[in-house]
Formats: C-alpha cells, sequence, structure tokens
C-alpha cells in the first residue's frame, strides 16, 4: 500500500483568529471605584499556580490590571453560554475605543446586571467572584508583558491565591471531578462542551 495515500491533505491558510478550542474564562478586575469589569477572554492557560492570560490592550480590564494588581478567574460550565454572550459586544472602557466601536462594541458599565450573573465576595482580593461559575480562582498580578512582535495584547502572568469550586465536582476533598466538570469551550468563535471521555493519563490521581 502507497503510505502516501494515507497522509491528509493540507492546505497553508491564513485564519483572522487561532482560538482552536480553549476554555472560556470571565475575568474580573476591579473598577476605579471598587465596582467589577467582568471580561470574557478565551486566551488562558495554567502551569501549576501560575496562570497565563491574553488581554488585549485598550480595554478595561489591562486599565485595572496595571492600577490593581488583583483579579478573579471565573470558569464557565457550558451553562452558562448564553450569559458569556450576553456581555460579549460590550466594554467597560468609556470612551469606547475607536477599533472596538467599528467591531460593533458598546459601552456598559454593569456587567453583572448585563449578564445576569451573581456577584459573590472574595477571600482575600478585592474583586468578587461569580457565584455561578463552577470554578473561581483568585489571584494576584506578577508580571505584564507586552510583545515587541505583536503590539496589541498583553500577557499576563498571574498567581493563584484561592481556588473555589462547587461542592457538586469536587471528588476526594482537593480534586476536580473530570467526570462532573466541563468547561465551557471557545472554538473559532463558537461554544462548545467537552465531548465523551476517552480515556487518562498515567498521572492522574482519580
Amino acid at each position: 500500500m502507497n503510505i502516501m495515500n494515507q497522509i491528509p491533505n493540507t492546505k497553508v491558510i491564513e485564519p483572522k483568529i487561532l482560538y482552536y478550542g480553549t476554555p472560556v474564562i470571565l475575568l474580573n478586575t476591579l473598577n476605579e471605584d471598587e465596582t467589577v469589569n467582568i471580561s470574557p477572554i478565551s486566551s488562558s492557560w495554567a502551569l501549576l499556580n501560575c496562570i497565563i492570560l491574553g488581554v488585549g490592550l485598550g480595554g478595561k480590564a489591562i486599565e485595572n490590571l496595571e492600577r490593581h494588581p488583583e483579579c478573579v478567574i471565573n470558569v464557565p460550565d457550558p451553562s452558562l453560554w448564553e450569559n458569556v454572550e450576553q456581555l460579549a459586544p460590550y466594554t467597560g472602557k468609556n470612551p469606547v475605543p475607536d477599533y472596538k466601536r467599528q467591531n460593533g462594541f458598546t459601552y456598559r458599565k454593569e456587567k453583572y446586571d448585563i449578564s445576569k450573573l451573581t456577584p459573590i465576595e472574595s477571600k482575600t482580593v478585592k474583586p468578587t467572584r461569580i457565584l455561578e461559575c463552577p470554578i473561581q480562582i483568585e489571584a494576584r498580578v506578577k508580571h505584564i508583558r507586552i510583545p515587541d512582535y505583536s503590539p496589541n495584547f498583553a500577557i499576563v502572568e498571574t498567581q493563584t491565591v484561592h481556588v473555589h469550586a462547587h461542592t457538586e465536582i469536587i471528588i476526594e476533598e482537593d480534586h476536580i471531578d473530570p467526570n462532573k466538570w466541563s468547561p465551557l469551550i471557545y472554538n473559532f468563535r463558537h461554544y462548545f462542551g467537552l465531548g465523551n471521555h476517552l480515556g487518562k493519563t498515567f498521572r492522574s490521581e482519580i
């Protein structure tokens, strides 16, 4: 058999975005008047207790993080996708930056009202947590870097302070049950949940 017949064809493409299946987070940051701004974010990853965020420049989230280096990283499940989408066309930045206005964004400050989500007091940091999100991570900003090759966003390094989880997804005290937890996934600007369980890595403790 000719092995070349088994190799999938590929083509070089230039997609506008590369959200190839990343968890959605709702990033809570502190406004000047100590109200809370909620920003949907689709670029994040974790390494031990360090969570890296990709945050666009010119918006309210990065402005707040630079002024007050604390945040809450709320992780919604698929049932909350419509709440997330309610936030999508709004910015807490006033006046609205030109690039956002040209892309259909308008100013709204009261993000909890827009999203129909519920604030709950954090244990250590000032921004509130989102009650409905099954995982809520209090964090402190340790470093903000703007890459010279892409000046439109910042790479924000945060350190986890506390992790809160809904009790129904907890197993064996400090573990999240992967059979009960599914993050909301942003897949090329479409919302998805996880598919069927396929297996586990050799390092899994449960």
